[in-house]
């Protein structure tokens, strides 16, 4: 998708929140646009340990109102950098060590630019919308992350 330069277009590409494995093509596809001289794609993925502890299991669970939450701070990452483009998935349900949990990614007109607002992105969609991840260590116990 592109955008002419100085037209008025949501930069906003997409969004999700979903049960299904999420795509490096398909959010990398929709933040092209040629007046973008930097695109910053971001990929979070499930690691098989936190804070030294073997991790087993693993699952995300999202508040329904998750995906406003995650528009709202995808709308301050937009307004806050000269953003061309701007996608962000995140995975819910059950997954494994290497699955890809999150994708967030940004095209600006330089790379400085397009850094700082995917950080400024992923950063909040982490405090701020409410997702929350289940965790199962090896020895049984589990943990809540991110669940007030």
């Amino acid at each position: 998708m592109t955008s002419p330069p100085g037209t008025p277009a949501d930069p906003i590409r997409l969004l999700g929140v979903r049960e299904t494995p999420l795509s490096l093509d398909e959010v990398y596809a929709v933040v092209g646009d040629d007046a973008a001289g930097g695109t910053v794609l971001f990929v979070g993925t499930v690691r098989d340990h936190d804070g030294g502890r073997p991790v087993t299991a693993l699952e995300y669970s999202a508040h329904p109102r998750a995906a406003n939450e995650l528009r709202r701070v995808a709308e301050k990452a937009a307004a806050d950098f000269p953003v061309r483009a701007l996608a962000a998935v995140h995975r819910t349900g059950p997954l494994v060590v290497g699955d890809i949990a999150v994708i967030a990614a940004v095209s600006c007109p330089h790379r400085g630019e397009a850094f700082a607002s995917c950080e400024q992105l992923v950063e909040d969609l982490k405090h701020e919308v409410p997702i929350w991840k289940r965790q199962v260590f090896a020895d049984g116990e589990m943990e809540w992350v991110g669940a007030c």
